[in-house]
C-alpha cells in the first residue's frame, strides 16, 4: 500500500533508520560494553544529522512553498489536518513515537554506568529529530495543503485612528 504514495523513499528511510536505532539501543543496553555502545552513539547521531539535514531543507522548501500555500506548523511536522493520506500520518507519527520512546528508554535503561559518569545511552535522545526532520520534509514535498488566499492591497481602506490622536502627527 505504500508503494503507491508518493514520497515512499522519505518513509523508508525513516524506517531503517528506526529499526537500526531500536537494533542499536537494544544491543548497547543488554551488553553495555564496546563496540555496542559505539555503535549506539553512532546510529544516534546519524539519526540526529539526517534529522536536522531533513528539517532544514524541508523547511526551506516549505517556507518557498508558503508563498501559495497555507502551511501550518502540525501539518507540516505532523502531517496533520489532512496534509498526508492517514497512513503516511500514521507510520510518520508511529516511527517518530517509537524513537521517541527507545531515545528515553535506552537513556533511562543503566542505573549503573559501571562507575563512570554519564551513559553512552544518553545519545538516544538525540535521535527523535529524524522523525520531525524526515516528516517536515515528507510535507513540504508532497503534503496537500490549502491555497493562500491573497486580497490586493488597494482594496483595503485607509482607516484613521478611532480616537483622533494621530491625526496631526508625522
Amino acid at each position: 500500500m505504500m508503494e503507491a504514495v508518493s514520497g515512499v523513499r522519505i518513509i523508508r528511510i525513516n524506517q531503517l533508520l528506526t529499526v537500526a536505532l531500536i537494533v542499536a539501543t537494544a544491543l548497547a543496553g543488554t551488553m553495555f560494553r564496546s563496540p555496542w555502545k559505539t555503535v549506539h552513539v553512532v546510529t544516534s547521531l546519524i539519526c540526529f544529522g539526517v534529522g536536522v539535514f531533513a528539517f532544514l531543507w524541508g523547511y526551506w522548501d516549505a517556507v518557498q512553498r508558503s508563498r501559495q500555500d497555507n502551511i501550518s506548523v502540525a501539518a507540516l511536522y505532523f502531517l496533520v489536518d489532512k496534509c498526508a493520506p492517514a497512513p503516511v500520518m500514521r507510520m510518520m507519527n508511529g516511527l517518530l513515537g517509537a524513537q521517541v520512546v527507545v531515545g528515553i528508554a535506552g537513556a533511562s535503561w543503566r542505573s549503573s554506568t559501571d562507575g563512570k559518569p554519564g551513559s553512552t545511552l544518553a545519545f538516544g535522545i538525540l535521535a527523535p529529530m529524524l522523525g520531525l526532520g524526515l516528516s517536515g520534509l515528507w510535507g513540504a514535498h508532497h503534503g496537500r495543503f490549502d491555497p493562500r488566499i491573497t486580497q490586493d492591497a488597494q482594496q483595503v481602506p485607509l482607516q484613521g485612528s478611532p480616537s483622533g490622536q494621530d491625526e496631526n502627527h508625522d
